[in-house]
């Protein structure tokens, strides 16, 4: 079993009952010493549908997770002795969305979505458990089922035509 692979039961035990999920985690060797990285989320629940956006990661929140997570490590003892780094951040913009969740916490962000028919890039306005609402610049909104994705990800946006209307 790869570290990894015992890693990530005792880091979802150690986040349980937070506001944060674990979304991913990997271990690479470093010379003498092992570089852990844990990637995080907000954790939404169980929720039907999401149409408001999902506030991104605070850097207290990802400081109080760092402490969870090393005390979880360290209590286990499933690194062992050798040393490690620990590097724990948000997941980030530049990961694809690949499960239902990604898109949920991505609700209001410009994404491109690759499917059959094609690729196309539209505000995400809502995400509920079979699919995604997305809606072109100037366009119709277009309901895409999660089945009928390819792949999509999410566009860095320097400033959104929202933003101009606040100023």
């Amino acid at each position: 079993m790869a570290t990894a692979d015992r890693i990530r039961p005792v880091l979802e035990e150690g986040l349980a009952g937070g506001e944060l999920v674990l979304e991913d985690v990997t271990v690479t060797p470093a010379g003498r010493r092992r570089v852990v990285r844990v990637l995080l989320d907000r954790d939404l629940g169980d929720v039907e549908s999401v149409s408001t956006p999902t506030p991104p990661l605070s850097l207290d929140e990802v400081a109080a997770a760092t402490r969870v997570v090393e005390d979880a490590l360290e209590a286990s003892g499933v690194l062992g002795e050798s040393p490690y780094t620990l590097e724990v951040s948000s997941a980030g913009v530049g990961r694809p969305l690949t499960a239902p969740r990604h898109f949920q916490r991505n609700v209001g962000r410009l994404v491109t979505v690759a499917t059959a028919g094609g690729e196309r890039t539209g505000r995400l306005t809502a995400a509920d458990r079979r699919g995604v609402t997305l809606e072109p610049a100037g366009g119709v909104p277009e309901t895409l089922a999660y089945a009928d994705v390819d792949r999509a990800s999410v566009q860095v946006e320097f400033s959104r035509p929202d933003d101009e209307k606040e100023s």
